[in-house]
């Protein structure tokens, strides 16, 4: 086999692996999209809602993100949450997109509140989005041309071998 041949299998098995890789990931991310829309929603109010300035250390830039603390009741307990979203609070470097948010929850507002059935302690107040399902035929091209390019590259050399003509053995003389 050529190395040419090789470095073309090999090559389309690596761009079918990362296809594979980022089908995976995304095909994780919508499944957790919509295992969180399944969890129960419980009714809430909102404690508190504002602005917090944020900064990673004195280098890096400034940012802001929502401080939210709500109220809900699970099974006749009491209880607080302050995450927005599965990741947790969402940090914007500019104030007016978490201004907005803040708005959107505003302290003494009624809200829905989702509760991981695994973690009662874990909730949150918008699920996932599941756009990573609706997208995921883009990784699968890189896997499907990948093992293309390979099975290509596997198919030629072997349809060249057959088409190789036979040398016939002369005779020796003697």
């Amino acid at each position: 086999m050529k190395a040419s041949t090789v470095f073309l299998i090999m090559l389309g098995l690596v761009i079918a692996a990362v296809g594979g890789l980022f089908t995976f990931l995304m095909w994780k991310s919508y499944d957790r999209a919509v295992e969180q829309r399944a969890w129960p929603q419980v009714d809430g109010m909102v404690l508190s809602s504002e602005v917090e300035e944020w900064r990673h250390d004195e280098f890096s830039a400034k940012e802001y993100r929502l401080k939210l603390l709500y109220g809900y009741e699970w099974e006749g307990e009491r209880k607080t949450g302050e995450r927005y979203g599965f990741r947790g609070n969402p940090k914007y470097n500019k104030l007016n997109k978490v201004e907005g948010l803040a708005k959107d929850f505003p302290a003494g507002s009624k809200i829905k509140v989702y509760v991981n059935p695994e973690d009662t302690d874990f909730t949150i107040l918008k699920p996932d989005s599941k756009a990573a399902g609706y997208s995921i035929w883009f990784p699968m091209l890189f896997v499907v041309g990948g093992l293309g390019i390979s099975i290509r590259a596997v198919w030629a050399t072997c349809g060249s071998e057959k088409r190789r003509p036979k040398i016939a053995a002369t005779p020796a003389r003697p």
